[in-house]
């Protein structure tokens, strides 16, 4: 067969009688793993015509590279090249090195040994001389030779860290520094790099400056008092006082702290004030300036103008001294009297060794602090939680008493009910009945009265939610009433108002059965005693309900159409928690307008007829409607 494609011409040639061309499989698979295996039959089951090679064959040519196809193997690159001013950076060569420098201008010193650092930086080779900088020493110090490359000969070469040692001199620009040591960087440098170290030698000391270390002479003045050896002898030596000055005994007087400080070089006293923070003066460092204090004057010194002339030795028969200041004594200066009743450690020793008097023990001036004055809470006016009118004690700006927020978290929305009546001796007020609602994430009590048709009392919220005190308890610490005081039989007391507690809730019994502990044994006995008294006539009460009321009997069998018509429709358990939202009374009433609200946010079918016509019998007065009866239809 010939076929011509793009100008070629291509014969085919197959043979008719081949008719299978599938290859072998190659592909298999060994404790789940894939495995490859060599075919054993060519193409439509034909023998292979190749040559059977051993397993050293193989191993050869799976490892002998095809140069025709991939041609040469490439090298490999050279490494990258890295300068010298970064593989060298910050890297530097420390030597201690001194040179000597002739003084020939003084008769004391000759010559003069002066301490260097030689710096050699390896990223360029460059070195710098510093001289550490001595205080006072009148010779400009710090760098000597800036940093670059210095020349070791006239041909122009530059010193290497190869020619630098320990122990060896060089010279630069005319001076030749001794190198005694190194750091231990460069030691290690150096010998890592195949350079044999000296041995390190002392560095030279400037004869100058160990003659000016040694103490200086003492010269002997003829004259026991001089002012001059008093200034020399007693220069920068202060004793120091602490003094208080009591001014409680004048009206709006305080105690207020002092520093006395005597200068013994001239004799002068100063005395600083003591600023403690927010103590609202102004901060004026000193009371007095630094003066000599007359301590007796002349008789005809009265008269002296001191306001114009400086009082002199003419007017004053005795000046203050040291020894008129003693701890434990008071000193009068300038018409204040101050108590001193500590010093220094330096004026203790000066006192010891100059009059012998070697106890000086610290007064303590400190005030006792009057007891704190108790804090008593007025007494309770009756409005409110006492809580919240102690409030108003602690803080100008009262906040609300702390609330115990994780109780508030477990106990959310748990209400325990109880249906209550009033005992009173009022006849019109035996019939009436209450419904206690006691939430346990607050402690707080509400109590709701059903209106009854024909009665003349209005029912709804009788109380408020509040906390009840129980009587007989203090105003200090008023005991409230808790979950235990409430039982079957139980008398409970609210604002002088007693109700006897005749019935539970479901979800009450629960929690009394839940929690045990918390009641009493005669709580739960008569909780036990009413439940057996519930169930045993429950069938006749019901049958007795029917006939005595027919609204009723007319309800519950509308409840039992409307179950049986929305049979199929899931279970809404979900129906009463979306009113008691609402409900915060737990009255089982809600407005009109919350009630169709709440069906259409959860798709309750209002237009039907039979839930319009429970609509009309659940509804209670013009606004109001009882959900309870309502979502019973909708419950299995």
């Amino acid at each position: 067969m010939m076929l011509t494609i793009y100008g070629l011409v291509i014969y085919v040639c197959y043979y008719v009688e081949k008719t299978a061309f599938h290859r072998s499989q190659t592909l298999g698979y060994r404790n789940g793993y894939a495995v490859t295996r060599r075919p054993t039959a060519g193409l439509g089951g034909d023998r292979l015509q190749v040559n059977q090679l051993s397993q050293a064959d193989l191993d050869e040519l799976a490892s002998k590279a095809s140069l025709l196809t991939y041609g040469q193997p490439k090298q490999a690159p050279p490494p990258d090249f890295i300068p010298a001013h970064v593989a060298f950076d910050k890297k530097v060569l420390k030597f201690d090195a001194y040179f000597q420098e002739d003084v020939p201008m003084s008769t004391e010193e000759h010559y003069r040994v002066r301490q260097v650092n030689i710096y050699y930086y390896l990223e360029d080779d460059s070195m710098s001389v510093v001289e550490p900088v001595v205080e006072n020493s009148g010779i400009p110090q710090g760098k000597l030779v800036r940093r670059q490359r210095l020349a070791k000969n006239d041909r122009g070469d530059h010193y290497h860290w190869k020619d630098l040692n320990r122990g060896i001199n060089i010279t630069i620009y005319g001076k030749t520094f001794r190198i005694v040591e190194c750091d231990r960087f460069t030691q290690v440098f150096l010998e890592s790099q195949g350079i044999e170290l000296n041995p390190p030698e002392t560095m030279a000391l400037d004869p100058y400056t160990e003659l000016r270390k040694q103490p200086l002479r003492k010269y002997v003045t003829p004259s026991d008092f001089d002012q001059l050896k008093q200034f020399l002898a007693f220069d920068k030596q202060v004793l120091r006082f602490y003094a208080i000055w009591d001014d409680t005994d004048s009206m709006f007087g305080e105690c207020r702290n002092y520093i006395i400080h005597y200068y013994l070089m001239d004799d002068t006293i100063e005395i600083r004030e003591v600023h403690e923070q927010n103590d609202g003066r102004d901060p004026f460092p000193l009371l007095m300036n630094r003066q000599r204090m007359p301590k007796v004057l002349m008789k005809n010194s009265k008269t002296f103008p001191q306001c114009v002339l400086e009082i002199s030795d003419q007017e004053v028969l005795e000046w203050y001294t040291a020894k008129d200041f003693i701890v434990g004594k008071p000193v009068t200066i300038l018409g204040r009297t101050f108590f001193i009743y500590d010093c220094d450690p330096f004026t203790r020793k000066y006192y010891e060794e100059k009059f012998g008097i070697s106890d000086l023990p610290r007064i303590d001036v400190s005030k006792k602090e009057p007891p704190p004055v108790k804090q008593e809470l007025p007494p309770y006016n009756g409005f409110g939680l006492v809580e919240d009118s102690a409030q108003n004690c602690f803080a100008l700006i009262p906040k609300p008493p702390k609330k115990d927020i994780v109780k508030m978290l477990m106990n959310d929305n748990k209400v325990l009910r109880y249906l209550a009546s009033l005992e009173s001796p009022i006849p019109e007020d035996k019939g009436r009945r209450f419904v206690f609602s006691y939430f346990l994430a607050t402690d707080m009590i509400s109590i709701f009265e059903p209106p009854v048709r024909n009665s003349g009392i209005i029912g709804g919220k009788y109380l408020g939610r509040t906390k009840v005190v129980k009587p007989h308890s203090s105003v200090e610490n008023p005991i409230y009433y808790g979950p235990g005081d409430f039982f079957i039989g139980a008398v409970i007391e609210v604002f002088g108002h007693r109700f006897i507690i005749h019935d539970i809730d479901d979800y009450a019994l629960k929690y009394m059965e839940s929690n045990a502990a918390q009641y009493s044994p005669e709580a739960l006995s008569s909780t036990q005693n009413h439940i057996r008294k519930r169930e045993a006539p429950a069938s006749e009460l019901e049958n007795k309900q029917t006939e005595v009321d027919p609204g009723v009997q007319e309800l519950e069998a509308l409840i039992d159409t409307i179950q049986k018509q929305l049979k199929d429709l899931p279970c809404r358990d979900n129906i009463c928690e979306a009113f008691q939202v609402y409900d915060k009374e737990a009255s089982g009433y809600v407005d009109k307008e919350v009630f169709f609200k709440t069906c259409g946010s959860l798709n309750i079918p209002v237009d039907d007829s039979l839930i319009k016509e429970l609509i009309r019998m659940c509804r209670h007065g013009e606004d109001k409607i009882n959900y309870y009866n309502f979502v019973r239809a909708f419950s299995n």
